[in-house]
């Protein structure tokens, strides 16, 4: 996966969590929908952890294919 697929797919996910949040802020957010939100927001923190990834690679002259997706045990513990 590229640096353009990867922001294509956190924009995706973004306009995804902020309608589920609009829901929720609303209380027409249902069982399936908290879920959703909840897989929502740890596919976000794996998407950008890969990006940095890929950007730390390229910067110090490795190839950022190496990179790879984290597990969500492992990103949802990152200080914001």
């Amino acid at each position: 996966m590229d640096d353009t697929t990867i922001l294509k797919q956190i924009q995706e996910l973004v306009d995804e969590e902020h309608h589920l949040l609009e829901r929720r802020s609303k209380g027409e957010l249902e069982g399936d929908g908290h879920s959703r939100l909840g897989e929502v927001e740890v596919r976000l923190d794996q998407c950008w952890d890969l990006l940095r990834q890929r950007r730390a690679m390229r910067g110090v002259g490795e190839d950022p294919s190496h990179a790879h997706v984290r597990d969500a045990s492992t990103v949802e513990r990152y200080q914001q």
